[in-house]
């Protein structure tokens, strides 16, 4: 991965800096590489003193900034092992100044003579081991943070109702080609041999951990990316954090669900929970338990659940098939979510819906299968057909098939009116045809049943029928009367009135 980031970086940047060797390419400055043997009389000209002192951490002004700039450092084969660690922090502070990336001629040379020492810290952190010590940790926090931790532009604001993913076009940071590069090095650290937990957990504490967890909201997709894959090493490496980042991503869910409706990185989020999830021992945890109910279910909420949602129901589907008993807290959770009037959040949930029903036992679907039968005759008499198809999809999957059959005096005439309703009257000719193989099943299932219910069915809809007939004349007789009390004038404005109505109600 080094080797492409190098030649990436370096094709880039041709028009700015020379051709270098192997040797001298890490101390050029843009400009003038400098010659190997000038870094070795630096080296030599140092008193020892200074070899054994290392240097303090600046402070980023730009006095400092003209200092560390002015000459380029040697490289690390061009120092004897005693001075290595020096030079090793010396090179930290000189990239712990940030640049202005929106203007591309603006200190060319130093951004190239950064991004060149940058990218032979992480090539010196990948050879040998010792690198690492407690000696250097705070240099290598502080110019890890000086890069990263930063005020993230404003967002754009965009319709999250029909959110496309491929459709949307990321906003890319202009400062990637360093912060790439930083993000590299804190990746090489955290999974160090060298970085010892119980020693980094000094710089590597709370306070950076929520810092990283800000800059989750990043439009930038590779910077996100980069963050899941470190925030996820740190939870796996620094136990005592553990139930920290657990508890501070609740938070950030949240903020999210019950204030903003706006992050970009829930999804990130979402999938390195998918990973903890996998790992959480048996039986779980209440904690746990109370994680699921108060902070994944809520994110069905929003309406920018397309998202994230492929991510959220992976977290979700864990919970149940880990503990069959939590399928009932979440169908019902499902149902308390179900949108109304969004129809294409409506087709994720069926199939969420579909995986969590595969994975419940039939204790559990006897406590929630009335509401929930209830809430899918809705669905199938949905006039957005995509909404209506994946209801009937439904009874293509074996196991829910099974399961309905088990309870299918209950369930059967909740379910036929809505069937019954399709054949009659839905326009669409694929879901009239997909509501006939299911009327088919539930005939072939128990065919007396099937006969009982469409004989109710077939009363019911006589006794409305007759409800709606009485109803008219009881209005007609008030209509009547009206007429022969009120003023003539007054009866013909509301006659008027009356037959303008009748006719946009024909039409």
């Amino acid at each position: 991965m080094l080797k492409s980031m190098k030649q990436k970086f370096t094709s880039s940047s041709k028009k700015d800096a020379p051709k270098m060797g192997r040797d001298d390419a890490t101390s050029s400055s843009g400009s003038k590489a400098v010659p190997t043997s000038m870094g070795k009389a630096a080296t030599s000209a140092r008193p020892a003193s200074a070899a054994r002192e290392k240097p303090p951490i600046p402070v980023l002004n730009d006095q400092s900034f003209a200092q560390c700039y002015a000459d380029p450092l040697p490289t690390f084969r061009d120092v004897p092992p005693s001075e290595k660690q020096n030079l090793f922090v010396q090179k930290l502070h000189l990239c712990a100044f940030n640049f202005d990336f929106t203007d591309p001629t603006k200190q060319v040379r130093e951004k190239e003579m950064k991004r060149q020492t940058l990218l032979e810290l992480v090539d010196y952190a990948n050879t040998g081991t010792g690198k690492f010590t407690e000696a250097v940790s705070e240099d290598i926090v502080f110019m890890i943070s000086s890069n990263l931790f930063r005020s993230l532009p404003p967002t754009r604001s965009h319709e999250v109702t029909n959110f496309d993913a491929e459709e949307e076009e990321p906003s890319l940071d202009p400062s990637w080609p360093h912060l790439q590069i930083v993000y590299e090095f804190l990746l090489r650290y955290v999974v160090s041999n060298d970085t010892d937990a119980k020693v980094a957990k000094k710089y590597i504490d709370q306070s950076f951990v929520l810092k990283l967890l800000e800059l989750f909201d990043s439009e930038d997709p590779r910077e996100r990316d980069y963050l899941k894959t470190i925030l996820h090493r740190i939870y796996g490496k620094f136990m005592v954090h553990r139930p920290f980042i657990r508890k501070a991503i609740n938070n950030v869910f949240y903020r999210f669900v019950f204030e903003t409706e706006h992050h970009n990185g829930v999804a990130e989020l979402l999938e390195i929970l998918g990973s903890i999830i996998n790992g959480f021992a048996l039986p779980l945890k209440e904690e746990h338990k109370s994680f699921l109910q108060r902070a994944l279910m809520p994110l069905h909420k929003p309406k920018c659940v397309a998202m994230y949602h492929q991510q959220l129901a992976y977290c979700v589907t864990q919970f149940v098939e880990k503990d069959s008993k939590l399928a009932d807290p979440v169908l019902k959770c499902m149902l308390k979510f179900w949108p109304v009037t969004n129809s294409q959040k409506e087709v994720l949930f069926l199939g969420e819906l579909e995986e969590i029903l595969e994975l419940t036992q039939a204790p559990e679907f006897q406590k929630v299968m009335i509401p929930l039968f209830k809430q899918l005759a809705k669905c199938l008499n949905s006039q957005h057909f995509q909404v209506a198809e994946r209801s009937l999809f439904l009874w293509n999957n074996e196991y829910i098939v099974n399961l309905v059959a088990q309870h299918r005096h209950q369930l059967l005439p909740i379910v036929l009116p809505a069937l019954e309703e399709n054949t009659n009257n839905h326009w669409n000719p694929a879901v009239h045809g997909l509501t006939m193989n299911v009327r088919k099943m539930f005939q072939e299932l128990d065919e007396p049943l099937y006969d009982e219910c469409k004989r109710k069915y077939d009363e019911d809809q006589q006794v409305m029928r007759q409800m709606l007939e009485n109803r008219d004349k009881k209005w007609m007789v008030l209509h009547t009367v009206a007429l022969s009390k009120a003023p003539k004038g007054l009866i013909d404005q509301r006659l008027q009135r009356y037959q303008i109505k009748e006719s946009i109600a024909l039409t």
